[in-house]
């Protein structure tokens, strides 16, 4: 399965633009350091590069944010920034965004999560990466679950997006699990190994292929129906969506159906922000009153796009409009 008619596409991001989002995690800042290398140092054996640009760009549950009003929704984010200038940059640009910024909590122990990325001829060469792990507690978590109960009340769809930096604790996902069990909205997992089963009732719950084998600790068969329910309800979630990088997406769902979506990627240039961008495309669709396979055929061709892009990015409402309309024409 990999169709989607283009008539339908229009209704659901016409209905879109009255979604309403709110998405809970750990924010980053991507900083990008572009520049030429000719030569290797006299000091060490690498390469000398010669910095020439420098941008920076929304990240981790940020670029999900970021994603989701380039599709037309409205957006709330909750984490926190340090108090320090990547946080600083980082608030800057989820307002530039247009992105709601009042549940952002402000830490003043704890340094914004930034990744910095070192590219010379269009490879990346190094990652620096400036962070703290550590489970968010006392007062800085309260003021989070506090955020989540104001801003579920207006939320048509929550996702929480773990990049394993402390935001998402137990008591944090808990909260906003039974922020939309209250409201009665779906919410989408997108997880990593620190609290891969604390997301018990997620609407979906979407791994990818190293984070479900990783935690595991065993293969994975997603070729193969049986497995995927007998993982579905392993992991105690109503659907089991899998990415699997160029291989597409493989669906479980609680009504017994097997999907298997194959990729649509024409060319790969950078995988940086794939999986964020499945995951808003899968929230907003399934809020605007998509099918789980629809919403996953529509995220594929979403992630078909952002893979040919340079970076983090997001991709917007045109440009999956112009994408799905082209492929069935193939």
């Amino acid at each position: 399965m990999n169709r989607l008619e283009p008539e339908w596409l229009d209704v659901l991001l016409e209905r879109a633009r009255q979604i309403r989002v709110l998405v809970v995690g750990d924010l980053m800042l991507d900083v990008y350091l572009r520049g030429s290398a000719s030569r290797i140092s006299p000091e060490a054996p690498v390469p000398v590069v010669r910095v020439r640009e420098r941008w920076s760009t929304l990240g981790g549950a940020a670029n999900v944010a970021r994603n989701v009003v380039e599709l037309g929704a409205a957006c709330e984010l909750v984490g926190c920034v340090g108090a320090d200038e990547a946080g600083t940059q980082l608030l800057a640009e989820v307002e530039r965004a247009g992105i709601g910024a009042r549940g952002i909590t402000v830490v003043a122990d704890r340094p914004t999560t930034v990744k910095t990325r070192l590219v010379a001829r269009n490879q990346q060469i190094a990652r620096f990466d400036s962070e703290v792990e550590d489970d968010l507690e006392g007062g800085s978590a309260d003021a989070l679950i506090a955020a989540i109960d104001e801003l579920a009340a207006g939320a048509d769809v929550i996702v929480l997006e773990d990049y394993d930096k402390g935001v998402l604790t137990r008591a944090v996902s808990a909260a906003a699990l039974e922020a939309a069990r209250r409201r009665g909205v779906p919410v989408v997992v997108d997880p990593k190994e620190r609290h891969f089963f604390d997301y018990a009732g997620a609407t979906v719950f979407k791994p990818n292929l190293v984070e479900l084998t990783t935690a595991l600790r065993a293969p994975v068969h997603a070729d193969d129906p049986r497995w995927m329910e007998e993982t579905r309800r392993r992991l105690g979630c109503r659907n089991l969506l899998v990415t699997l990088g160029e291989d597409g997406l493989a669906l479980a769902t609680e009504a017994g159906e097997f999907v298997r979506v194959p990729t649509v990627a024409r060319s790969v240039y950078d995988v940086s922000g794939a999986g964020d961008t499945v995951t808003a495309v899968v929230a907003v669709a399934l809020a605007a009153g998509a099918t789980l396979p629809e919403a996953a055929v529509l995220a594929n061709h979403a992630a078909g796009i952002q893979v040919g892009k340079a970076g983090v990015s997001a991709v917007s409402a045109d440009e999956l409009r112009a994408t799905v309309r082209a492929y069935q024409k193939v």
